[in-house]
């Protein structure tokens, strides 16, 4: 989702910085905030049981169960699993990327194919290039919820 706050982030000030990523729609931040949360206060709640609640041996039990499962999450290549995963999304947003109908390849065919420096000419490659904005902008509306929202009936597209 493609959202604009260009007005916005020209005005932003240091201190007014949160409120700019409360107003971001697409933000990591709103997206995460959640887990966060989640995790903040399970670490600050066992943090303070480990502090404040536990006697000497149960602080001992509880740094041996700490290092018994350290030892066994080394085995785990963590970073290897993270790079993996990372290789597989990036790898699936390029090959989305690469197969997105661009106009300009098509344009540039026509335009060395329908030669031509007169009137005729320069109409028939508008025309051709105005049908495939055309078929694009119907695939898009097919696709993208965005691109429907903007031409929902064929009116707005002719329009």
């Amino acid at each position: 989702m493609t959202v604009t706050y260009s007005s916005k982030v020209a005005n932003a000030t240091f201190f007014g910085f949160h409120r700019l990523l409360l107003k971001w729609k697409g933000s990591i931040y709103k997206l995460l905030y959640r887990e966060f949360i989640v995790f903040a206060t399970l670490y600050t709640a066992i943090s303070v049981l480990y502090r404040f609640f536990l006697t000497g041996s149960q602080k001992r039990f509880f740094e041996k169960l700490s290092i018994y499962c350290d030892k066994y999450a080394e085995q785990i290549p963590v970073t290897f699993v993270l790079g993996f995963y990372v290789t597989l999304v990036v790898n699936r947003w390029w090959n989305q990327f690469v197969n997105l109908p661009w106009p300009d390849r098509l344009m540039f065919l026509i335009s060395s194919y329908v030669q031509g420096r007169d009137e005729y000419g320069r109409l028939l490659r508008r025309t051709l290039m105005r049908y495939v904005n055309l078929t694009s902008l119907l695939i898009f509306r097919s696709v993208s919820t965005a691109v429907y929202k903007r031409f929902p009936t064929m009116d707005h597209v002719v329009g």
